[in-house]
C-alpha cells in the first residue's frame, strides 16, 4: 500500500470517528436517553483516545452552537417539527464546526513546555491543568509538557514527589536521564543524580524501564517499592511506609537518618545547604547517626558531632571540617 492510500484510510477513520462523535452527542440530548445508552456511551469512549478526543470537540462546539441558540431565541413558538429541524441543522453546524478546528487543531497545535527549577536549599509546589501537583526538593529542574494528548515530564536533576490524577488514556510519564517512570495511579517520588535514578511509590502503581531497550526488563512498583537504576541496571527492594516517609521528610524541611554513616548524612546536608561538611578524616566517615535535623541547620549538626562523637569542627569560609 502506497503512503498516499495509507494517507487517505488514515483521514476516513477520522472523519467516521467524528461523525459517531457528532451521534452519540445528539442522542445524548435526547429525552428517552437512559442509563444503559450511557452505558454504551461510557463504552464507546472507553475504546480508543480517539473517541474520547472527537466526542469532547463535538460536546464543545454543540455547547457552542446552544449559547448561540439563546442569544438568537425565536419571538413565536417553536413547534414540534420545527424543533427537530433545528436539531438536526445544530448537529450539522456542530459536526461542521468540529471538522474545522479538528483540522486547525491538528495542523497548529501549541505545545504548552515550562520549566521549573529550585535553588539550593528552596522547594517549589507546581500544580497542573489535570489537577496533578508536583512537589520539587532542593536544586531541581523539571521540565514539563501538558496537552490534551500528552503529559509527560523530564526531571533533569534532582528530586520530585508527584500526587498525579490517573487517567489511563492519557499516561503521565516522568523520563529521566535514560529510564523512564509511567504513572498507574500514583503518588511516588523521584530522585535523579547524574548516574542514578531512585524511583518509590507511596501509594498505587508506577512502572519504571530502561527508555529504548528491550533487554532491561521494566519494573511494575507497588507501595513501598523503591527501584534504584542506573544505565545498566534495575535493582528493586521493599521499604516499611516509616521508611518512606522519612525518606520524605524534606517535604518539611527536615532530614530524618537512622543509622546512617556520617559521610552519608554529610552529603545530604550539603544538598541543600550553600555551607559544605567536609569529613577529614576517613576513619570517621563510617560513624553512625541518628537524629531529625533541620535541613538548612549545619551548625546544629556539626555541633552534635562534637557532643556525641568528640568530633574538632574547623571552620574554613563556608566549610565546616569534621575531624579527630
Amino acid at each position: 500500500m502506497s503512503d498516499n492510500q495509507e494517507q487517505q484510510q488514515s483521514v476516513s477513520a477520522a472523519k467516521d470517528v467524528r461523525v459517531q462523535a457528532s451521534r452519540w452527542r445528539e442522542r445524548r440530548d435526547r429525552e428517552d436517553f437512559g442509563s444503559a445508552d450511557q452505558a454504551e456511551l461510557d463504552a464507546w469512549l472507553a475504546q480508543s483516545p480517539d473517541n474520547m478526543v472527537a466526542y469532547l470537540r463535538v460536546d464543545d462546539a454543540w455547547s457552542r452552537a446552544d449559547r448561540l441558540g439563546a442569544l438568537r431565541r425565536p419571538t413565536r413558538p417553536v413547534g414540534p417539527e420545527r424543533r427537530v429541524l433545528i436539531a438536526r441543522i445544530a448537529a450539522a453546524l456542530g459536526l461542521a464546526a468540529v471538522l474545522g478546528v479538528v483540522a486547525y487543531s491538528e495542523m497548529d497545535t501549541p505545545v504548552r513546555e515550562h520549566t521549573y527549577a529550585t535553588a539550593i536549599g528552596n522547594r517549589e509546589q507546581i500544580r497542573l491543568a489535570d489537577g496533578s501537583e508536583i512537589e520539587l526538593n532542593t536544586d531541581t529542574t523539571l521540565r514539563t509538557r501538558i496537552t490534551p494528548q500528552e503529559r509527560r515530564v523530564w526531571l533533569d536533576k534532582g528530586e520530585a514527589y508527584f500526587n498525579i490524577r490517573h487517567d489511563a488514556a492519557h499516561p503521565f510519564i516522568v523520563m529521566a536521564g535514560t529510564h523512564r517512570v509511567t504513572d498507574l495511579g500514583t503518588k511516588f517520588f523521584v530522585r535523579h543524580d547524574s548516574d542514578r535514578l531512585e524511583v518509590a511509590v507511596m501509594e498505587g502503581k508506577a512502572q519504571v524501564d530502561a527508555n529504548g531497550k528491550t533487554d532491561v526488563k521494566p519494573a511494575v512498583l507497588l507501595p513501598g517499592d523503591v527501584v534504584v537504576a542506573t544505565a545498566s541496571s534495575i535493582l528493586e527492594t521493599k521499604k516499611s511506609v516509616q521508611d518512606l516517609s522519612d525518606k520524605l521528610g524534606w517535604r518539611q524541611g527536615m532530614l530524618v537518618f537512622h543509622h546512617t554513616a556520617l559521610a552519608d548524612a554529610a552529603a545530604e546536608f550539603n544538598r541543600y545547604n550553600r555551607e559544605k561538611i567536609v569529613i577529614g578524616d576517613s576513619a570517621i566517615a563510617r560513624l553512625t547517626i541518628n537524629g531529625t535535623f533541620p535541613s538548612r541547620n549545619v551548625g546544629d549538626f556539626t555541633h552534635l558531632t562534637q557532643e556525641v562523637f568528640g568530633l574538632h569542627v574547623e571552620k574554613q569560609g563556608d566549610i565546616a571540617v569534621l575531624s579527630r
